[in-house]
């Protein structure tokens, strides 16, 4: 109960006027630059930083969560009208979006993309609140045996979402895990697949996969098509 109470605190806090006022112009600057792919919510908030020095602690935390959630969604914009990812969490937006986007019906894409974002905002929010102790307690005490086990269950989830064809979805499987061995170990510090470029060291971005994936591709596209339609 008592995070609860600190919650209803912070609502308190959150919904003075000027308070509403950072967090409208937090989401206003999220969704501007969540639409520019390479610059996520992480990076917003990083360049955003030195305005902290001008207002008080709790608006700049409520002005950077808005920052972050606009972010969020920001990167859903590109994916439906143009099927390209501004960040790693739309991805599955532009598989879906973008298929709406060309049937016409961007309009009622754009609008679930939004609701959809408010609503799992606010419940991810609640039992982040309700159940963050529990769940901090149980991580400590994961060991080897539980990464490895986790890793075993994320394989074989998806194994059962491969599609069709087994084959392209195996080695995308592949590929995938050899993008991701990319850089510096985390547990004995030493390179994996950089051959000897230092610019590997920190691995492989992931938005930098993504609009490779779709935004090349779907350029790739227009281009080969663009001739065969009429003006």
């Amino acid at each position: 109960m008592e995070n609860f109470d600190w919650l209803l605190q912070g609502f308190a806090e959150a919904a003075t006027p000027m308070n509403l006022l950072y967090a409208a112009i937090g989401v206003l600057l999220g969704t501007a630059v969540g639409v520019l792919p390479g610059i996520g919510p992480a990076m917003t908030v990083a360049l955003l930083l030195p305005i902290t020095y001008n207002v008080s602690p709790s608006a700049a935390f409520i002005m950077f969560a808005g920052i972050f959630y606009g972010g969020m969604y920001g990167g859903s914009t590109t994916s439906i009208l143009l099927n390209t990812p501004g960040e790693s969490s739309s991805v599955i937006t532009a598989i879906e979006g973008n298929k709406m986007a060309k049937a016409g019906r961007a309009a009622q894409a754009l609008a679930t993309a939004a609701i959809g974002s408010f609503v799992a905002g606010a419940i991810g929010t609640a039992l982040l609140a309700a159940f963050a102790p529990a769940v901090s307690r149980f991580a400590v005490t994961l060991g080897a045996p539980s990464y490895l086990a986790i890793m075993l269950f994320a394989l074989v989830a998806v194994t059962a979402v491969l599609g069709s064809s087994k084959i392209r979805g195996l080695i995308s499987l592949l590929l995938g895990l050899a993008i991701g061995i990319v850089g510096i170990d985390s547990l004995t510090g030493q390179p994996r697949a950089t051959f000897g470029v230092p610019l590997l060291s920190d691995g492989i971005d992931i938005v930098v996969i993504a609009v490779a994936v779709f935004a090349v591709g779907e350029a790739l596209w227009v281009a080969a098509h663009l001739r065969r339609r009429p003006a």
